[in-house]
């Protein structure tokens, strides 16, 4: 075991980690965004992978999603922490706001959105509850008097890389959506695939294009918006990472994420 927890985030995370290594595991999916940085947080062997590449080269629906948490996987992490930027869909979470979903609404097409191809092998996981219940407590124990996430919300994820139009932005308000981006599925999905936890930390750079009349969003206000706020995010993980459960073997894994593949006969061994 190289790592046990991962981050999957931006490239401002590179200096998160102490002591670090870089290493690039082989997948079946091909190369991930970047190669696997370990080192240390909070007294915890970690693994990070900038999602977009480290020049963000990929845009939301070229990352190779299932290339990045296989090779998270195989270098030992299980427990995987997501931090990601959004748009709000309420008038009361501005930019600034941590959001911690627990439910997730998939809009995405054309993406590999499965590990599981293999012809004459059906593999079905439970996706009811998408996210960590033990990776969500963690984050919200961290809260501190400078960041108090939302506890709850839905995370309504569209494909990209545009942005919303104003009826698309009142079209996922109306259905139930609290927060709005373009990365959390199929990351999701696949790590539920990989019987990964998984949890999401969305901070709100802005308000989506159809709230209360909103302005148009704009790529470079996103960004100028998280960087801003990437230190309160680091500062978040940090004592979240140094509250998660101690690392459980796969055998004796005590989370109901660690068995959503039991009872299944698999197309190949997973790493």
């Amino acid at each position: 075991m190289d790592a046990e927890i991962g981050i999957i985030g931006g490239s401002g995370f590179y200096e998160f980690l102490h002591n670090a290594t870089t290493v690039l595991p082989t997948t079946p999916f091909g190369s991930p965004s970047a190669p696997i940085t370990v080192g240390e947080v909070a007294g915890r062997r970690v693994a990070f992978v900038p999602r977009h590449g480290q020049r963000h080269q990929f845009p939301p629906h070229r990352v190779n999603y299932r290339a990045n948490l296989w090779a998270l996987r195989s270098v030992g992490v299980r427990q995987v922490l997501a931090p990601a930027a959004v748009g709000s869909l309420k008038a009361e979470f501005g930019p600034g706001t941590f959001v911690v979903p627990d439910q997730v609404i998939d809009r995405t097409w054309g993406r590999k959105h499965t590990v599981y191809s293999a012809k004459g092998k059906v593999v079905h996981v439970g996706f009811a509850d998408p996210y960590c219940p033990r990776g969500r407590a963690a984050v919200l124990a961290a809260a501190d008097a400078d960041v108090q996430p939302v506890d709850g919300g839905t995370l309504v994820v569209i494909n990209g890389p545009r942005f919303s139009t104003r009826a698309e932005s009142r079209m996922h308000a109306a259905l139930g959506g609290t927060v709005v981006g373009m990365t959390g599925v199929p990351e999701a999905s696949v790590a539920r695939e990989l019987a990964m936890c998984y949890s999401t930390v969305c901070l709100v750079t802005d308000h989506d294009a159809g709230v209360d009349g909103g302005d148009a969003v704009t790529h470079h206000a996103v960004l100028a918006q998280f960087a801003g706020n990437i230190e309160r995010m680091k500062a978040l993980l940090t004592r979240a990472i140094a509250g998660l459960p101690a690392y459980e073997p796969d055998a004796a894994a005590t989370c109901s994420c660690r068995h959503a593949l039991d009872g299944q006969e698999l197309p190949f061994e997973l790493p």
